[in-house]
C-alpha cells in the first residue's frame, strides 16, 4: 500500500500556477534523466488548462525537454477531437501548438468513435505497446494528472458508475450524470501503478470534497473515486490552492 499523499498548500493564482509548472519540471527532468524519456497522461479542465498555459509561457517553456515527453490522456468525452469539450483539443490548443510539440508524441482516445468499446480497447492496446506491456502486465505511466469534480469524480470515474470498479480492462467507458454523458476513462488499475499521480485542485468550490477525500470520515466519502486514488508502490501529491484546502484540519 502506498504512503500518504502529500499535500501541498499554495496561494491562488500565480503562486500556485508557479509550484504547478515546478512540480512538472522537476517530475519530467528527473525521470528523462533517469530513462530518457517520459509518459504522462493528461486531463482535462479549467485548472489543468490554466497549467498548460503557465508552462508555454516565457518563463517555464524552456525549462522542459519536451521533445522527451510521450503525451496520453487519462480520459475524453465521446466528441470529435475539434469539440470545444475535447480534453484532446484543449491540450492541443493550449499546450501542444504553442510549444510546436509533434503529433507523434500525443497518442488521442478516439472520442468520435461510433463503438467507444472499441475505442477503449484499441487505445488499451496502444498503451501497452508504448510501454511494452504485455497482458497481464499493468503499464507504469511516470505521471498521471489529475483534477477533481465537485461529486468527486476524476478522470471519467464516476461514483456508482461500472468503470469506476473495472479491474479487467486498462481503459473503459465512462458515463458522466451531467455534460456530455459518454467517456473513454484510464481505469483505477493503470492510475494507481503510476509513479507519480498529481492531483491540481483549486477554489472554494471544490474545498468540500477535498476534505471527504483526503479526510475521510464515512464509508460513502472513503468509496469516493478519487479517495480511490492510492498508488501501489508511487508518489501521491495533492497540490492545492488556499482556497481548495480551506476545509482540511490542520
Amino acid at each position: 500500500m502506498s504512503s500518504s499523499p502529500e499535500i501541498l498548500v499554495c496561494r491562488p493564482g500565480q503562486d500556485w500556477l508557479d509550484r504547478a509548472c515546478g512540480l512538472f519540471r522537476d517530475i519530467t527532468t528527473q525521470t528523462i534523466q533517469a530513462q530518457g524519456s517520459c509518459v504522462i497522461a493528461l486531463s482535462g479542465g479549467t485548472t489543468p488548462k490554466a497549467l498548460y498555459g503557465a508552462l508555454t509561457s516565457p518563463e517555464w517553456k524552456t525549462q522542459c525537454q519536451w521533445d522527451r515527453m510521450i503525451f496520453l490522456f487519462g480520459d475524453e468525452r465521446g466528441v470529435p477531437p475539434d469539440h470545444p469539450d475535447s480534453n484532446y483539443g484543449l491540450a492541443l490548443e493550449a499546450l501542444f501548438r504553442p510549444l510546436g510539440i509533434g503529433l507523434s508524441q500525443v497518442h488521442r482516445m478516439k472520442g468520435e468513435s461510433t463503438d467507444l468499446s472499441l475505442a477503449a480497447a484499441d487505445y488499451e492496446q496502444a498503451l501497452r505497446a508504448l510501454t511494452h506491456s504485455p497482458p497481464p502486465a499493468i503499464p507504469r505511466l511516470d505521471l498521471v494528472l489529475l483534477g477533481l469534480g465537485e461529486d468527486g469524480h476524476t478522470a471519467s470515474l464516476f461514483p456508482g458508475t461500472p468503470a469506476l470498479s473495472e479491474r479487467s480492462h486498462l481503459v473503459a467507458v465512462g458515463l458522466s450524470p451531467k455534460g456530455i454523458p459518454s467517456r473513454l476513462t484510464l481505469t483505477l488499475g493503470v492510475i494507481n501503478r503510476a509513479t507519480v499521480v498529481l492531483f491540481l485542485v483549486t477554489g472554494t468550490g471544490k474545498a468540500e470534497m477535498v476534505r471527504a477525500v483526503l479526510q475521510s470520515k464515512t464509508q460513502p466519502e472513503r468509496t469516493l473515486p478519487a479517495a480511490q486514488v492510492k498508488p501501489d508502490s508511487g508518489h501521491l501529491v495533492w497540490l492545492l490552492d488556499d482556497a481548495a484546502a480551506g476545509a482540511l484540519m490542520r
